[in-house]
């Protein structure tokens, strides 16, 4: 696996997260999912989705929970193929910041994204923006945040896979850089 960042995006429920965990698997490290989710007790359908991302990994891989200081636990993940999941939940966490204080955060994870990385890294991050304007300034920030943090970030990335219809593109090689 090469020693740039690999981006895995796509749309809600395209299957990003299972490619994600193949790419992770394959690595041959060991590997540390970092979720980005907070957990809500008193969501239980929420509490259920987290489940079941759980089951659906091997038992042996460690996860750790950071919802807001993502820069700082990408530097002290160690030696491992570390996968974090997921960026759109890590902006949302974040949508109370103001734009000086949120453009701090993304800054901070683009340089820990420039420095050569000793260990995989994978990033999955939902695509949002591809339909409706959503209606109400929230939404619209979210989107607004996230689009340009994934556009951001994909520079930095080895390979930037769009997983859509059941299948894996890597828009590195198939894609043209936009200026």
């Amino acid at each position: 696996m090469n020693r740039q960042p690999i981006l895995v995006t796509g749309p809600a429920r395209s299957g990003k997260s299972s490619w994600a965990e193949r790419l992770a698997h394959e690595s041959g490290r060991r590997v540390v999912y970092l979720a980005t989710a907070r957990e809500d007790p008193n969501d239980p359908e929420w509490q259920a989705r987290i489940a079941a991302h759980r089951r659906r990994r091997p038992v042996y891989w460690q996860t750790l929970c950071e919802p807001v200081e993502l820069a700082a636990a990408i530097r002290s993940a160690g030696e491992v193929c570390l996968l974090v999941d997921s960026l759109g939940s890590w902006v949302a966490n974040l949508l109370a910041l103001d734009d000086v204080a949120w453009s701090e955060q993304v800054d901070a994870l683009l340089a820990v994204l420039a420095q050569p990385l000793a260990d995989p890294l994978i990033l999955v991050a939902e695509e949002c923006g591809w339909g409706v304007i959503p209606p109400y300034p929230s939404g619209r920030l979210f989107r607004d945040r996230l689009g340009e943090l994934i556009q951001r970030i994909g520079p930095f990335c080895a390979a930037v896979w769009l997983v859509t219809g059941g299948y894996a593109l890597d828009l590195r090689r198939l894609g043209v850089p936009l200026a």
